[in-house]
């Protein structure tokens, strides 16, 4: 299956839009943190996708970008072990791959994940190809929580280069984060790109919150009337309401193993209290044996004089 990217096609999807009235308020049917409504979305509406792409890699708005998806998905169907993980693949301009996930459950291995997205997607040659035709990976991951907490950041980039001078030995491979959680954190640069409008727009559980965002990002009524056509649908919405509850589930799941393992350390935390205290005390003992022993080195050094006295005496 592949994406009809010509004219037409977009002039007709966007009649069909046009037509689409955005609720003014109430709650989303589904929330767009939802990983089956963000793909679906990104795969219904071309024009949404490249806009979201040229904000993510900083390009210049009058940059053409083409996107094409190279791992679509029939929209309604039940989620198979193929698309459980719904990330999407796209080649960008015909050169660049960049992937994209939404993922809302930390599951502590986000760095590992994205190094193997990563690395799968860029070691694909084919047979003849020389490395220098090896095309540039995007890994970017939208996260509904802080991956490194000691350092939060609204947006943040990585790539390979020297640890001594930081020289760039490559801009093929590139992990970037996009943190919903940290919007406050958004420099000048994310806002000049408009990257805090789509993370408010993938927070937003309303209507209103939507329709404040499209009067300085115009794009976001494109995807606010794509998402009313979606959620419109009911296998789609199904999906997404079973994907919902599948990650609510998870949550309740990493909530009560991590409640578990917090008893644990609670439980070990007092455990190794009690033993320092045991052991503070069997110091205490120690000390006062040793005193004890030492008192009774001077007596017995006492007792000796004393017996020395005697027989000198005799």
């Amino acid at each position: 299956m592949k994406l009809n990217n010509t004219s037409t096609a977009l002039s007709d999807a966007q009649e069909e839009l046009d037509t689409i009235q955005v609720p003014t308020s109430g709650e989303l049917p589904v929330p767009m943190t939802n990983d089956y409504l963000f793909r679906a979305l990104l795969q219904e509406n071309n024009k949404v996708l490249c806009e979201l792409i040229r904000d993510l890699l900083h390009l210049d708005e009058n940059t053409t970008v083409e996107a094409e998806i190279q791992n679509p998905i029939i929209l309604g169907e039940s989620v198979t072990d193929k698309t459980f993980i719904l990330d999407i693949l796209i080649r960008l301009n015909n050169s660049a791959l960049v992937n994209l996930e939404m993922q809302v459950i930390n599951e502590k291995n986000w760095v590992e994940r994205s190094l193997a997205y990563l690395c799968r997607n860029f070691d694909g040659l084919k047979t003849g190809e020389n490395y220098l035709q090896s095309s540039p990976v995007y890994q970017i991951g939208f996260l509904n929580f802080t991956l490194f907490e000691d350092a939060p950041e609204f947006y943040a980039s990585y790539k390979l280069l020297n640890e001594k001078n930081h020289r760039e030995y490559s801009d093929k491979l590139q992990i970037k984060v996009l943190d919903l959680t940290q919007i406050k954190l958004a420099t000048n640069e994310d806002k000049l790109h408009k990257l805090d409008y789509w993370a408010k727009l993938f927070k937003a559980t309303s209507w209103e919150e939507i329709n404040m965002l499209t009067e300085n990002k115009p794009i976001i009524n494109d995807a606010a009337k794509t998402v009313v056509k979606l959620t419109a649908e009911e296998r789609i919405r199904m999906q997404c309401e079973a994907r919902e509850d599948f990650l609510k589930t998870q949550n309740d799941v990493h909530y009560y193993y991590n409640t578990k393992l917090a008893e644990k350390d609670a439980a070990l935390q007092e455990k190794d209290v009690a033993l320092q205290e045991k052991d503070v005390a069997l110091q205490e003992k120690d000390v006062a044996l040793q005193e004890k022993d030492a008192e009774l080195q001077e007596k017995d050094a006492l007792i000796a004089e004393l017996q020395r006295q005697l027989a000198e005496k005799k």
